[in-house]
């Protein structure tokens, strides 16, 4: 763990020790809780070579989520791999917003999400789509992706945490497919829109994290020169389908949170436009009331 942790330092990775501990328990097949109470476990030859070839690849900044395969997202474990984006606490922030407004509108009886319909727009590992589901045991969502990898990573996931007999999985381009979808086809049909597109703009693009740039898929994350491309879509044509009183949530840059802010602003019918703030402090989430 010590070796580990000072080579993550040096190399400037994120969160050494809890790289170093995803990487043990990763190759010793036990939790974190294990990994303290059992410290004198002596190491298999094995498994020392393992963990040896995982931190050279670390320490080349690939993902430790890709090399161990699993993300944590809202308390709950993801399968990832190059196909899709790694989960970020930043986007919990729109699941968190979603639950608190279903319980602030909701009958304490209701809020199991009976009835509801969550629409998810650029869904990747399916990681907002499942965990609202799985907090909301009785709601429904229906989740997009351009990416047909993305939407198999999506479907293990969905399946993985008991939720794929609620969850609908289209492929196309951001809101396309709802067009074409029996639930949503008549618009003014979901209670929730989120959305967590590609967003990062041209100009910030050479200052991104190796470990991101080199490693994680491009359509996932750049947005265009404005970093708006998928943004500006999904703000002005999402409401369209919001039933009065619903909720459209989209991630954005913090750098275009005023311009993202302003086109929501501008489209007829939304009203009690907003910017949350993510876990880092940094304002990330623009959201609006279908009036």
């Amino acid at each position: 763990m010590a070796w580990m942790i000072d080579a993550f330092t040096r190399k400037d990775l994120d969160s050494p020790r809890i790289q170093a501990e995803m990487l043990l328990e990763h190759v010793l097949g036990c939790n974190r809780m294990k990994l303290y109470i059992d410290p004198d476990r002596p190491a298999s030859p094995a498994e020392r070579q393992s963990l040896r070839e995982l931190v050279a690849r670390a320490l080349r900044h690939e993902p430790v989520q890709y090399l161990v395969g699993t993300a944590k997202f809202f308390m709950l474990d993801f399968v990832v791999d190059p196909r899709v984006l790694i989960p970020r606490p930043s986007t919990a922030t729109i699941a968190e917003e979603v639950l608190q407004h279903v319980r602030a509108t909701r009958s304490a009886a209701a809020s199991d999400g009976e009835g509801l319909l969550i629409a998810d727009i650029c869904t990747g590992s399916g990681c907002l789509a499942v965990a609202l589901l799985k907090n909301l045991p009785a709601a429904r969502a229906v989740a997009t992706d351009l990416s047909e990898p993305a939407l198999a990573v999506a479907a293990a996931n969905a399946q993985r945490h008991g939720v794929d007999d609620r969850l609908d999985l289209l492929r196309g381009d951001l809101l396309a497919p709802l067009l074409e979808f029996p639930a949503t086809r008549g618009h003014e049909s979901v209670d929730y829109l989120v959305s967590n597109p590609p967003y990062i703009p041209d100009h910030e693009w050479p200052d991104v994290a190796p470990n991101v740039k080199d490693y994680e898929p491009h359509l996932a994350l750049r947005g265009g020169p404005d970093g708006l491309a998928c943004v500006r879509p999904v703000l002005e044509h999402g409401p369209r389908w919001l039933r009065p009183g619903g909720l459209i949530l989209v991630e954005v840059a913090s750098c275009t949170v005023d311009a993202a802010a302003g086109l929501l602003r501008s489209v007829p019918g939304v009203e009690d436009v907003r910017v949350l703030k993510d876990i880092d402090g940094l304002p990330r989430v623009v959201v609006g009331r279908k009036a």
